[in-house]
């Protein structure tokens, strides 16, 4: 029976522990390039089993955010390989998560100023953050977006595959192909964003193909050992759903086992929000997912995400239901989350002010237990 403190070989990677720092935006990588205030903030945290950056976009048209990190230029990469180096001094092991927003963004941060792409030009009811000239910021509505072309579909698949191999260049352990929350693969993976009529809409099988030829490439590039998924299969996050979810992910599960991933990640029931939450006509059965997953020789571990506290993660574990245990925002206000989940110490408050953009207060000034 495993505890949350017990290692863990995952594809090509062994962790020190099952717990892991989720992704989250924190919007303090001006220029895209991450900065000596990331490293010191991924230092701290390096004590996770696994460390999952926040999402990098993996071009300029990827991004939908201020002063989030990119993946794309060599001052990025050098950015990068101070952060991992700090990590893995830290005795810690970093995922990049790689990203494309597709249509949550915001033309003035798109090159040329171009309307955001999509799988179809359908406006997200969602907003994005945007910094303005006087550094102060502020959510905005996200512009309408146009629909891709084929040929540029197959450009991003290669732009994803470029990415893994930058994430490689900047000493990442493996990479996180970002899959859920209302994002660009997200966006074609449902039929509430998704009406195209060729190779890439209607039927299941068409809209996941995107899905799958990403996981392809980026596993040949880099290997399937040191590649991961992201799904969130029935969270409302920037304006997705779909009729049918329980259908579509577990067919999408049943593909990926072919992949021998590192592990699957996936959220569970609305992102940030109750894990109860479902869309279509019955309540999302995450179990049968899983089992789905592993019934077709999946390999990779199954991580688990949404809102677990320690106790809830011990249970996961021990009915062996997760194999790694997701943790977001508690790790923004306690970088030395894992000691305190080892003796069950009390919790930081988080300062909601900060969570957005700024700099070192809210960041990497939060107290360690004893210090």
């Amino acid at each position: 029976m495993a505890n949350l403190f017990d290692p863990i070989t995952i594809g090509d990677v062994t962790l020190e522990n099952r717990i892991v720092m989720a992704a989250m935006t924190r919007n303090r990588s001006p220029e895209a390039v991450p900065n000596e205030l990331n490293v010191e903030y991924y230092r701290q945290r390096a004590t996770a089993g696994l460390i999952i950056s926040e999402a990098t976009a993996i071009t300029e048209q990827a991004q939908g955010f201020s002063d989030v990190p990119g993946l794309y230029t060599d001052e990025a990469i050098a950015g990068w390989r101070q952060v991992t180096g700090a990590v893995h001094e830290g005795g810690g092991k970093i995922f990049c998560q790689l990203w494309h927003v597709g249509r949550i963004s915001h033309k003035s941060l798109q090159p040329f100023g171009d309307p955001p792409v999509a799988p179809s030009a359908i406006q997200a009811k969602a907003k994005t953050f945007v910094v303005y000239p006087d550094g102060t910021g502020d959510f905005v509505e996200t512009s309408m977006p146009r629909a891709l072309k084929p040929f540029e579909i197959s450009e991003i698949i290669n732009d994803y595959r470029k990415a893994a191999r930058n994430a490689m260049a900047a000493g990442f352990d493996g990479v996180e192909i970002y899959a859920g929350n209302g994002y660009l693969i997200d966006q074609f993976l449902r039929s509430g964003s998704n009406q195209r009529t060729d190779l890439y809409g209607g039927p299941i099988e068409n809209r996941a193909r995107f899905l799958f030829d990403i996981v392809g490439a980026v596993s040949r590039e880099i290997g399937s050992g040191r590649t991961a998924v992201l799904l969130s299969p029935v969270t409302p996050s920037n304006d997705v759903h779909d009729d049918a979810p329980q259908g579509l992910f577990n067919y999408i599960a049943s593909q990926l086992s072919a992949y021998d991933l590192a592990y699957v990640h996936v959220i569970e029931g609305a992102t940030g929000g109750e894990r109860s939450f479902s869309q279509g006509g019955r309540p999302f059965d995450y179990d049968e997912m899983r089992q789905t997953y592993y019934r077709t020789d999946g390999t990779g571990a199954w991580m688990v995400n949404n809102g677990y506290d320690r106790n809830q993660a011990i249970e996961a574990l021990e009915k062996e239901r997760a194999d790694l245990i997701g943790f977001g925002r508690a790790f923004i206000a306690n970088p030395d989350y894992v000691r305190r989940l080892r003796i069950n110490a009390s919790l930081n408050p988080l300062n909601q002010r900060t969570l957005y953009g700024g700099g070192a207060e809210g960041y990497i000034d939060y107290p360690f237990l004893g210090g």
